[in-house]
């Protein structure tokens, strides 16, 4: 969140007692869901691996408003939203488009990734959280924000040192990185976690249906399943990794399941603190507002200057910074001389770092991962650098989770481990290019490698007799099961072949057979392939008038083999009964 948020309370140690007095209201007056579990949830989570080993965070640990939701409950009633708000309803209503793009991610999600089960309440939570559910509603009917919403730069001064990944591209610095649009992502993860929500060709972070439904994606990638407090916790974690992140949105989750009605967009209000607001700071200067008009940051001044945005507060751990407006994309910022080198400045190349053989079945997880190594022109390790792994080609192979990107921190051995990889239907050679995030070097190519689906049994499913009578039909049909180290083999492809003997494969010219769409007589039948259970019933087999003992034959991708013996015999007559003599 940036200065250009608007209107920013910068209160004294008194604000900072009301705020804890504040929180213990809101603890008493929320469900004990929230009570209890949400609060023992914020106190005791850690970042997860995979929260920390990702690209940091959504927003590069930007800052974040930190207003609690009223202590009274929202409508549960939604309104028409086409009406004024009454007085009191616009801090606990949602914009209407805003609200709109929030329950269409909702939908979206619930339809490429069921698993992850998101309700749009958590993008309601984070939205309010990281822009004040954009600036109260402030988008255009496209739902793209009227002005664009920046984070502060992120320059180590104060904040994360995230060096411009984007050339300036989102956020119009090409020094450093600023979070971006009403769900506050930063350029290099909107690089690979932006979508088009509202299907207008375009990936635009500054666009609400976009940006929500980005959220969400990253909200459900690693298998995450929301409706697991576990992995909930996880997601927003990484999101933005702070305990105090998580109990906040946490608790605006529980506000907006409670209910909320929709209200115009526009008329939203904009909350007061930030979480790098200092104690003893003076307030910044603000803009009256007229009721039910949000905060507009940044309104011209008589003849066409802006204000300049205020000093930024103490921070508690001492010292002062500035927080940066954003670089006017017509100029070159220059770095400040007093900015340190950062460990991803010392990289010099990316090395294997002891990568197996990748090689996995179709529709199979890789049970070998990709690891890089971060060095450093002597060859010495480079740790907390990000690393990024995208998939390239033409190939339907993700990471675990759907995505085709994954940024990954190098621990202190400078060794960055990918997830695993999920091969796709697609069989051949697949390509995961390593980079440096911030860096320009050259990057580390792996190739894995996606093999067809295969089976090494197989078994008839049953044991009955395979026989029929000369111009008849066979009463039974072929069932096999494939399987594949024990288990289910699905989807692996087949063919069956009526043969001339066990030791003469070629096709019979005469005996059983199929018969194809047109009704005609076929005896190899190609394109086979088992089902889920690793099933495969072959259709129903037919005699022509010769007699004898037929063999017919399975075979599978992967080597598998069965051969099946088909019996054609006449029907058996019965002997007369001998007759009797009358009597005399």
């Amino acid at each position: 969140m940036a200065a250009q948020f608007g209107r920013r309370l910068r209160k004294g140690a008194a604000t900072t007692a009301v705020a804890a007095v504040a929180v213990a209201a809101l603890s008493a007056s929320q469900a004990p869901g929230v009570n209890d579990h949400g609060r023992q949830t914020a106190a005791d989570a850690t970042p997860s691996p995979d929260a920390s080993a990702s690209d940091g965070s959504a927003t590069g640990n930007s800052p974040y408003y930190t207003d609690l939701p009223p202590l009274k409950s929202p409508n549960p009633s939604p309104s028409t939203g086409t009406g004024t708000a009454a007085p009191g309803t616009t801090e606990a209503g949602i914009p209407a488009t805003v609200l709109d793009a929030y329950k269409k991610a909702e939908t979206a999600l619930n339809e490429a990734k069921p698993g992850c089960n998101l309700p749009w309440q958590l993008l309601a939570a984070i939205g309010r959280v990281e822009s004040g559910q954009a600036r109260g509603g402030r988008v255009d009917a496209d739902g793209t924000t009227i002005s664009p919403i920046l984070g502060p730069q992120l320059d180590g001064n104060g904040f994360a040192l995230i060096r411009d990944t984007d050339n300036g591209a989102y956020d119009g610095n090409s020094s450093y990185d600023q979070a971006v649009g009403p769900m506050q992502f930063i350029p290099s993860t909107w690089a690979w976690a932006g979508r088009d929500g509202n299907a207008d060709g375009k990936k635009d972070p500054n666009n609400i249906y976009d940006a929500a439904l980005a959220a969400g994606h990253y909200l459900c990638r690693n298998n995450w399943d929301l409706s697991d407090q576990k992995d909930l916790d996880r997601a927003i974690l990484s999101y933005n990794n702070s305990r105090e992140y998580l109990n906040l949105v946490m608790r605006w989750v529980e506000y907006y399941r409670k209910g909320t009605h929709e209200i115009p967009d526009g008329t939203g209000t904009l909350p007061d603190n930030r979480s790098d607001d200092g104690a003893g700071a003076s307030p910044s200067p603000s803009t009256p507002n007229t009721p039910n008009t949000p905060n507009t940051p940044n309104t011209p001044a008589p003849g066409g200057s802006k204000p300049k945005p205020s000093p930024k507060p103490e921070k508690p751990g001492g010292g002062t910074t500035t927080p940066q407006p954003p670089t006017d994309p017509g100029s070159t910022p220059t770095t400040p001389p007093s900015a340190p080198p950062t460990n991803t400045d010392t990289v010099d190349h990316l090395e294997d770092a002891g990568t197996a053989k990748l090689t996995a079945m179709a529709g199979d997880a890789f049970t070998k991962r990709i690891s890089t190594r971060a060095e450093t022109k002597a060859g010495k390790a480079v740790g907390k650098v990000r690393v990024r792994f995208t998939i390239i080609g033409d190939t339907d192979t993700t990471f675990t989770g759907g995505e085709n990107v994954a940024t990954v921190a190098t621990n202190s051995s400078g060794v960055a481990v990918a997830p695993a990889l999920q091969a796709g239907e697609k069989t051949g050679g697949v390509t995961v290019r390593a980079t440096v995030v911030g860096r320009t070097v050259a990057g580390l190519d792996y190739t894995a490698t996606v093999t067809e689906r295969a089976a090494d049994a197989l078994a008839r499913t049953g044991d009955a007799a395979l026989t029929c009578t000369p111009g008849g039909e066979f009463a039974n049909q072929v069932e096999v099961k494939a399987t594949y180290g024990g288990a289910v083999a699905d989807g692996v492809a087949a063919t069956a072949t009526l043969i001339k003997s066990a030791d003469d494969p070629a096709v019979a010219d005469k005996g059983p057979y199929f018969k194809d769409a047109d009704g005609k007589a076929v005896r190899t039948l190609k394109a086979l392939k088992t089902d889920a259970k690793g099933l495969l019933k072959l259709p129903k087999l037919y005699a022509d008038d010769t007699t004898g003992t037929f063999l017919l034959r399975i075979n599978t991708a992967g080597g598998a083999t069965l051969t099946v013996e088909l019996t054609v015999a006449a029907a058996e007559t019965s002997s007369p009964s001998p007759s009797t003599s009358p009597s005399a």
